[in-house]
């Protein structure tokens, strides 16, 4: 036994700092860990228990690692919230969910590392969410007066746009409904627009406005939101991140919403503060990300949870389709590797196997680099991974071409396309690269890897493989020849274009946003005045 069964809060503390302080200066600090989780188990004192499972997280996270009781340390801060919010003290129960939040989603535990506790156990994970009475009363619906109404007929049907900073895949879907003589077109964004941009942040105050804490915060955003409401017919959020969380602190009236999530805030705590019950209609971008999402978020399961939709994203591909010059045949290309996720490393492997066959083969990075400054997890990856790229490019087999705003002509170059990443929700250098000719070559991305949706199910079979020597022996097949190579090129050009271009995706999102049907495709259920 690491510690009798008798020993006092004050002993137990001590036992727990101990390991603390191990944990601060030893690389794989097992024995630390395992007492830290005997002696935190064992303190008696909820609060003091929270905050020595708290400060021993964030030791190993400040050092660029995931602690094993991570989830332990997050849920015993919710516990705390729990009394805060039994005791009815709301503002200091909300405080208290934000900082349990906070932890559990961690960048360093999910974001700037090659694995992630969420996407190995999505539900496991999460359960301390689902257990808390503070994110129960959170997650409670607290629904509309009114359902969402179908646009009248005799004027254009009006749509507005929201966001909160982030308008990177919007530009294609916004020109198509300026364009649209039957639509009129508003952009909000949360975090510049002068009535929104002081209330829509703080995480703190929308999880006390959402438990229904007395405060002016929620009469403040209904006041900045309730123009853009009453104009619009379909309200599109745009990530759901602050802008969804905000957004959904105010009921919309008879005004549809629609939400967007990508990728990443299926990783954060951003969807545990949205109240789904006053969303229409949530779109996912691939079945893969609808999965980890509704494994963790119990409200996409409950009675009255939004209508979900998987639409590819919006992007025009024929422009890609240019003729490659010469050598492209022999160049590989990442588009894009400036997070951990996308590990670049991975292309290293591939490129040294490559060329063990024949040194022709060379890899061209675009697009901007890692920044070391964002995590220590972060650092670590770019300081390894600069030390395998120096020799390559110093050998003349890799190019580093940093950002550029003209990827079609820069993928004029390149004759394969790969895909390294251990996560991606819809990965956009991969179609665009397929479109434009380029072989794609798709790691197995090891989030999704064996489950029943991901690489191998977005893709065709024949792109996806598991290991960088696989990955190798397909390029090698593929290019076996000049022709051979242009023929699979061209086929991933057609299966590209043919599949995800917006001249076949448009007519989804029109039958989502701009419908005038008298069913509205998801009607929240309607609260009475006497709730």
């Amino acid at each position: 036994m690491l510690t009798p069964p008798r020993l006092s809060d004050e002993r137990l503390v001590g036992l727990a700092r101990w390991a603390t302080d191990r944990m601060a200066r030893v690389k794989n600090p097992v024995l630390a860990e395992r007492v830290l989780g005997v002696a935190g188990h064992r303190i008696q004192d909820p609060r003091t228990r929270a905050d020595v499972l708290i400060a021993a997280a964030e030791v190993r996270l400040d050092l660029g690692y995931v602690p094993r009781h991570l989830a332990q340390a997050y849920a015993a801060e919710l516990v705390c919230a729990d009394q805060h919010h039994k005791a009815g003290r709301r503002r200091a129960a909300a405080a208290s969910a934000a900082k349990a939040l906070i932890l559990a989603f961690h960048r360093v535990a999910h974001l700037d590392g090659l694995t992630s506790p969420l996407a190995t156990d999505p539900a496991g994970y999460t359960a301390p969410l689902r257990r808390s009475r503070v994110l129960r009363a959170l997650r409670a619906p607290r629904g509309r007066e009114a359902p969402a109404a179908a646009p009248p007929a005799g004027r254009p049907v009006r749509l507005l746009f929201v966001h909160s900073g982030n308008d990177n895949f919007l530009p294609v879907i916004l020109k198509r409904y300026r364009d649209h003589a039957d639509v009129e077109v508003r952009v909000l964004n949360t975090a510049e627009d002068a009535s929104t941009a002081p209330l829509a942040k703080g995480m703190g105050r929308m999880i006390a406005g959402g438990l229904g804490a007395r405060n002016e915060y929620v009469e403040q955003a209904e006041q900045a939101l309730r123009p853009h409401l009453d104009w619009a017919d379909t309200v599109f959020v745009e990530w759901c991140t602050a802008a969804a969380a905000f957004l959904t602190l105010v009921d919309p009236g008879t005004t549809r919403v629609v939400m967007r999530l990508h990728s990443f805030e299926a990783f954060s705590y951003w969807p545990h503060l949205v109240d789904f019950s006053r969303v229409d209609d949530l779109v996912f971008v691939s079945e893969h990300l609808r999965e980890l999402a509704v494994a963790s978020l119990p409200q996409l399961r409950d009675p009255g949870a939004p209508a979900i939709h998987v639409l590819d994203n919006a992007v025009e591909l024929t422009r890609f389709a240019l003729p490659k010059n010469p050598g492209a045949r022999f160049t590989l290309g990442l588009v894009g590797a400036g997070q951990v996720a996308k590990d670049p490393r991975w292309a290293l492997q591939v490129l040294r196997i490559l060329r063990q066959s024949d040194e022709r083969y060379r890899l061209h990075l675009i697009g901007g680099a890692l920044n070391p400054s964002a995590s220590p997890a972060l650092h670590r990856y770019q300081k390894t991974f600069a030390t395998e790229l120096e020799p390559l490019v110093a050998a003349g087999a890799v190019q580093v071409h940093g950002h550029t705003n003209d990827v079609p002509t820069a993928l004029t170059d390149i004759g394969t396309v790969i895909s390294t990443s251990v996560r991606e929700g819809w990965p956009l250098s991969i179609m665009e690269g397929a479109a434009s000719g380029a072989v794609p070559v798709v790691r197995d991305w090891p989030f999704f890897a064996g489950k029943p949706h991901g690489a191998r199910s977005l893709f065709p079979s024949g792109w996806v493989v598991s290991s960088p020597a696989e990955a190798a022996e397909r390029i090698l097949a593929v290019n076996e020849s000049a022709e051979t190579w242009l023929k699979a090129g061209h086929e991933a050009s057609e299966q590209a274009i043919s599949t995800w271009d917006w001249q076949t995706v448009g007519p989804h999102f029109d039958r989502l946003l701009i419908t005038r049907s008298a069913e509205i495709p998801a009607q929240r259920a309607v609260r009475t005045t006497a709730e």
